[in-house]
Order: structure tokens, then sequence, then C-alpha cells
């Protein structure tokens, strides 16, 4: 048990680390186009990583995911609305879920 709050302690450490150090070291606006560049496409690089391997792994077989994922982007890719994509990704999945797999 005594591993268990350890491992608290350290991912706890480690997160507050991360957020606090910007904080503490980076006191003036950043001008630097290639680090401004950089930290803009944070989150989206994050999101990104998080979702595409839950889009997989969240069906009930590998074929309907990567079926859904292809409608994603190229709904996405042609301009559609969040909503459209995220409903035509489903509807993608279920039907493959439902007739095919």
């Amino acid at each position: 048990m005594h591993d268990v709050y350890a491992s608290i302690a350290v991912m706890a450490l480690v997160t507050y680390l991360i957020r606090v150090l910007p904080l503490t070291l980076i006191r003036r606006e950043i001008r630097n186009v290639t680090v401004r560049s950089f930290l803009h496409y944070v989150p989206y690089v994050t999101l990104s990583v998080m979702t595409f391997p839950a889009i997989i792994d969240a069906t009930g077989s590998e074929l309907s995911g990567a079926a859904g994922r292809a409608a994603a982007v190229l709904l996405a890719w042609r301009g559609a609305s969040l909503f459209t994509v995220s409903v035509a990704a489903c509807v993608m999945v279920f039907v493959l879920e439902l007739f095919i797999v």
C-alpha cells in the first residue's frame, strides 16, 4: 500500500511542476514566432493524441473504428461542422457494427 501512496505523490509532484515551472521561469511575453506557433498547436495535438487511439478501441472491431475515423477525417477535410463530423462517424460505426461486423 505504501507504493500506491508513493506513486500518487510522484504523479502529483510531476503534474504540479509541469504547471508551475512555466509560470515561474517565463515572466515576459514570448516573442519568438517558433515557440508561439508550437504553443498554439499544443491543445490540438493533445486532443488528437487522446482521441485517435480511443476511436479504434471504443468500437467492437478495428474495421468499424477505422471506417468511422475515415468518414470523420473526410468530412472534416471538406469543411463540415463538428456536429456533422461527429454524427457521421457515429452513424458509420453503428451501421458497420449492426450489419457487417
